[in-house]
């Protein structure tokens, strides 16, 4: 026995065995039986029969499952693209000798830390249709007459659910993107500036390159959380109007659990895990990248 747990590989195996189990018990199986399921015409209160590609094929002629897709994908893109744009240059401020500078960084994390749940409804009373405090802020400054039914028209849901899911992710992506930001060295803006660099040039050329691996994970992170987004979605909008804010991960809640179809509601949540995997990939390839940056082989 002491042979064994003066053994690296062992204690390693042993060490790995607990989470190895969790894994297995909360990620492995579920996904695994969402599979099945998938591929069965399961109800709910009956197990139901293998019919193959049945689930798919219906839900690729199926207008509202496609347009959950077009949803998922615009509400993915567009409010990734942004949480970028605005937690780089939050990252950046947050950089900078400001005053209350700790105090900034701490309250920055709010939006992120408040349940979804909360925000959500807080949101919810923001573009209520009749006590908006936007539409109200509007009609007293006279840039509107009437009040703005955001969750009540399509688009207006869809960039209203948008700026909601904005919100709540800059401060992830900021605080981490501030955490690469302090590993660069600031001799190598010293070098830079003596070159005769700008400040814009010493982002593109400096800053930019040496974050581009820290990018790649934070970025991988945003998407798959803005990709499989739920709580959000289904307080503020339960999908509506007009099916116009359902996301992948709502419509197979509302097909499975809402109206009993497991097997239809199963496969439209397999059918997200390519575009997942793809955003892994992303991932993968931005890790590569750091371990050739540190003189390591990409291999």
């Amino acid at each position: 026995m002491n042979r064994l747990l003066e053994n690296r590989n062992f204690l390693g195996f042993a060490f790995m065995l607990p989470a190895a189990v969790l894994l297995l018990l909360f990620l492995t199986y579920p996904l695994g039986l969402g599979t099945w399921l998938g591929f069965t015409d399961a109800k709910v209160g009956r197990a139901g029969v293998w019919v193959g590609l049945e689930n798919y094929i219906y839900l690729y002629g199926d207008a509202v499952t496609r347009l959950s897709l077009f949803n998922t994908l615009f509400y993915t893109v567009v409010a990734s693209v942004i949480k970028f744009a605005l937690g780089l240059w939050l990252a950046i401020l947050l950089n900078q000798n400001i005053p209350l500078k700790s105090f900034v960084r701490a309250a920055v994390l709010l939006p992120f830390i408040v349940p979804t749940a909360l925000s959500a409804i807080a949101f919810w009373w923001i573009y209520d249709a009749q006590f908006s405090i936007i539409s109200w802020a509007l009609v007293k400054l006279g840039w509107i007459d009437t009040y703005i039914d955001f969750l009540g028209q399509p688009w207006a849901a869809r960039l209203s659910t948008i700026a909601a899911n904005i919100w709540r992710g800059v401060p992830f992506v900021a605080i981490c993107l501030l955490a690469g930001l302090q590993t660069i060295s600031p001799s190598l803006y010293e070098a830079a500036s003596i070159d005769g660099a700008k400040p814009s040039q010493q982002f593109w050329y400096v800053t930019l390159p040496l974050l581009t691996p820290i990018i790649a994970v934070v970025m991988t992170f945003s998407v798959l959380f803005t990709f499989t987004d739920f709580q959000l979605i289904y307080v503020l909008t339960r999908g509506g109007p007009l099916n116009a804010t359902h996301l992948m991960a709502t419509l197979s809640f509302q097909r499975a659990i809402s109206g009993g179809a497991l097997g239809e509601g199963a496969a439209i949540a397999t059918a997200m895990i390519p575009f997942l995997l793809a955003a892994i990939l992303f991932s993968y390839f931005g890790l590569q990248r750091r371990a050739w940056q540190q003189g390591g082989s990409d291999k």
